[in-house]
């Protein structure tokens, strides 16, 4: 992409969003933290999900009448917050030997054994060879996080000349816990390294919708277009990756 293409594409990008506050609402006896995003919407409106609520109002509405509109869903938010707080306990691994691990739409066995900390990847299992004071689960992290920029890598060459770009722009990975990815004309891609634990079709529908973002840094029906360039199936890969990415475990 030439210069002039990225200045254009700069100029068109939307004006930056008011950073979104943190604060409190007493819901039954509880304190509940909250993130508050004012800006230009024309209602109030809340979310649920394992980063906890978060409320969106128009900009100049009082906080008063926020937290109003907060307590007279009390009952709600608690029960939701509650429902979630679960799932993440059911969610949660506890590396040892013998544990099983989703990857790329299968699973691997974890074997652990006495070492120098480090990792091997073997044909059917995953080997940690551990001292006896390792953290395992760090080093599982490791692990897959290595696994994960391997495949990446090789995902994203494939789309990224199949989509017609001269090579594959620069890659890292990133923990986000409500981002799958993320596209800067400056800095390339960042993918999830959880997306290791997911079918690889999910990968790659992720890796071109990143990929589509190098021509249109938007969500419009030419990104789509773009996308569907990439991974004509997008629509049910979407679906799917909303899905089965509220059930992958954390490690």
């Amino acid at each position: 992409m030439s210069l002039p293409e990225q200045l254009l594409l700069f100029q068109q990008l939307p004006p930056a969003k008011p950073a979104p506050r943190m604060r409190h609402v007493l819901l039954c006896g509880r304190a509940i933290a909250y993130e508050l995003r004012q800006g230009g919407r024309r209602r109030l409106t809340m979310h649920i999900d394992e980063r906890g609520l978060r409320v969106g109002s128009p900009r100049a509405m009082p906080l008063t009448e926020i937290e109003a509109f907060i307590l007279d869903h009390g009952d709600w938010v608690i029960a939701k917050l509650d429902e979630f707080a679960s799932r993440q306990g059911l969610r949660q691994l506890a590396i040892r030997d013998g544990q099983r691990l989703p990857l790329l739409g299968g699973e691997v066995e974890v074997r652990v054994s006495s070492g120098a900390n480090r990792f091997h990847w073997r044909e059917e299992w995953l080997e940690l060879a551990a001292r006896k004071d390792a953290d395992l689960d760090e080093l599982a992290r490791r692990a897959l996080k290595a696994r994960a920029l391997e495949v990446f890598a090789e995902r994203l060459t494939l789309f990224a000349h199949a989509m017609g770009h001269d090579h594959p722009p620069p890659l890292s990975l990133s923990s986000a816990r409500a981002r799958w990815g993320s596209c800067s004309l400056l800095t390339g891609i960042r993918l999830n390294w959880r997306l290791i634990h997911l079918p690889l079709d999910l990968v790659d529908y992720v890796a071109v919708h990143e990929l589509a973002h190098l021509r249109e840094m938007n969500h419009s029906p030419r990104f789509w277009a773009e996308v569907a360039r990439g991974c004509p199936e997008w629509r049910e890969r979407r679906a799917e990756l909303k899905r089965r990415g509220a059930e992958i475990p954390i490690v």
